[in-house]
């Protein structure tokens, strides 16, 4: 994803200088959007990669190479939001945004509250990157008509994620953690945006059909329903050296995950009394935290949840032959390294 990352260097370069001549000040925004956009697996940009070369596009095309990179100002918005909103101290190792104005209003000494600062600042980083990602993709070099073409998957695309999200804080703050619900929250929140609509969005820049399309979803929406539950592990039992975060943290927030239901499920009365007192405590601490782990491993529903990993990609890896029959291009190889980055992540 080495031309994903020139892009966006590129990109924010010339933001820079457009902040620089507003003010000087607002240059944080941008070095807060750099930080924003480092690190990561990139898999949104490789999908929207993926969906172009299926329609026999060449995946070095600089055009389509800068729409891909689009996902990225999306999915940095999305993470400044969602830190904001989960209290999060930490992404990817280093402060939230919200945490680093925070530490900027600190060291500058400014008055009032350097919370409310900071979540301020974060809003409006989040907001600006979600703009930008709006702008990148218009401006990838695709012709007008070609853009017209793809934008309306990449709106929904971010209608589905916010839906996704409301849903998920709906969820915490209901209590209300039965699979169904979870499952709808992994299908918006996760794999429509993970993984389908930047393969729509790549394969409608080519031209794609709807054969083409329907065959690029029945092999991503396995996928990215896997990727999300193996994102809910790692939130329990990750380690914080590889995912980012500190361990546990989903717990703390209270998310109302599928691993979450099915240990509620298969449990006794102890058990969920356990749930009930511990998930959504922002300060559990390790022994409880410890507790809660052999909890879902002892009630089988770790076990059932990598079942389910197991299945959804052998799903997919399935679904790759409709997607030979329909594709331009071979894309194949791709998709299929593209599902083990997302699946065969360490704990």
């Amino acid at each position: 994803m080495q031309q994903v990352e020139e892009q966006l260097t590129e990109f924010l370069a010339t933001r820079r200088r457009l902040l620089e001549s507003i003010d000087g000040e607002a240059v944080a925004l941008v070095d807060e959007a750099t930080v924003a956009v480092s690190g990561g697996k990139r898999l949104r940009p490789g999908f929207c990669l993926a969906g172009w070369q299926a329609t026999g596009g060449d995946p070095e095309d600089v055009r389509a190479v800068r729409a891909a990179a689009a996902f990225e100002l999306l999915q940095a918005s999305a993470l400044v939001h969602d830190d904001l909103m989960d209290a999060s101290d930490t992404r990817r190792g280093r402060p939230a945004a919200h945490r680093a104005f925070e530490r900027r209003h600190e060291a500058a000494g400014w008055s009032g509250d350097r919370a409310r600062y900071g979540a301020g600042a974060a809003v409006l980083l989040g907001d600006l990157l979600l703009a930008w990602a709006h702008q990148l993709l218009r401006d990838s070099g695709f012709a007008p008509a070609t853009v017209d073409h793809a934008a309306p998957l990449f709106d929904l695309c971010i209608t589905e994620v916010t839906a996704g999200q409301y849903l998920d804080l709906v969820s915490q703050v209901s209590g209300v953690g039965d699979e169904e619900l979870a499952l709808r929250v992994v299908r918006f929140k996760s794999a429509s945006y993970t993984v389908v609509r930047p393969l729509h969005v790549g394969a409608a820049l080519g031209g794609a059909d709807p054969a083409l399309l329907a065959a690029l979803a029945a092999y991503g929406e396995p996928v990215g329903v896997a990727f999300q539950l193996r994102d809910d592990v790692l939130g329990v039992f990750g380690d914080p050296d590889q995912t980012g975060k500190p361990a546990g943290d989903d717990l703390r927030e209270g998310k109302r995950t599928v691993l979450l239901a099915r240990t509620a499920a298969r449990t006794d009365a102890a058990g969920r009394a356990l749930l009930d007192r511990c998930v959504g405590d922002s300060n559990l601490n390790s022994a409880d935290l410890r507790r809660l782990r052999d909890l879902i491993v002892s009630s089988g529903a770790l076990a059932s949840v990598e079942q389910t990993i197991a299945e959804l990609d052998a799903r997919a890896r399935a679904a790759l032959d409709t997607v030979d029959a329909a594709a331009a291009g071979g894309v194949r190889a791709v998709l299929e390294s593209l599902a083990s980055a997302a699946l065969e992540r360490v704990r």
